[in-house]
């Protein structure tokens, strides 16, 4: 199974606050036990949504829009991608880790769908392109 585990922003990381050294630590020794583990797909840090944009999409129409934007709580100050059992070992993992801004924090846990939750409507026309993307992914790593 795999999960996006979102770390939400906070003041402190849309003020574009850098973490102290003993965070960079403490995050770089816990995300190399998740990569021995076979858990860490991959994941990085984001900057403040000051140097964001959002697109907005209504039929044709598309329109850019400057960060800051409002509500910090529902931002994402960073990410990791995992691959593990289950969401129950999602969990124990993100337990683990360190308090990632100072001060209150949290993260987020989100399965991500897999091709099989769209056996319904996946043709096999469909399956082929997908898994032509797929293909061409794996070639770049």
């Amino acid at each position: 199974m795999r999960v996006m585990v979102f770390v939400k922003a906070t003041e402190s990381s849309e003020k574009g606050e850098m973490p102290s050294a003993e965070m960079l630590e403490a995050m770089g020794r816990f995300n190399e036990e998740l990569a021995d583990a076979g858990i860490m797909v991959g994941g990085d840090g984001l900057k403040p949504s000051n140097q964001g944009k959002r697109i907005a999409f209504d039929g044709p129409s598309r329109l850019v829009i400057d960060g800051p934007f409002a509500e910090t709580k529902e931002l994402v100050a960073g990410y990791w991608l995992w691959n593990v059992r289950d969401m129950d070992e999602a969990i124990a993992w993100a337990k683990r880790c360190p308090n990632p801004m100072p001060g209150p924090s949290e993260l987020e846990i989100r399965p991500l769908y897999e091709m099989e939750d769209f056996a319904e409507t996946l043709t096999p026309e469909l399956a082929e392109l997908f898994g032509r993307t797929d293909e061409k992914l794996a070639k770049s790593d």
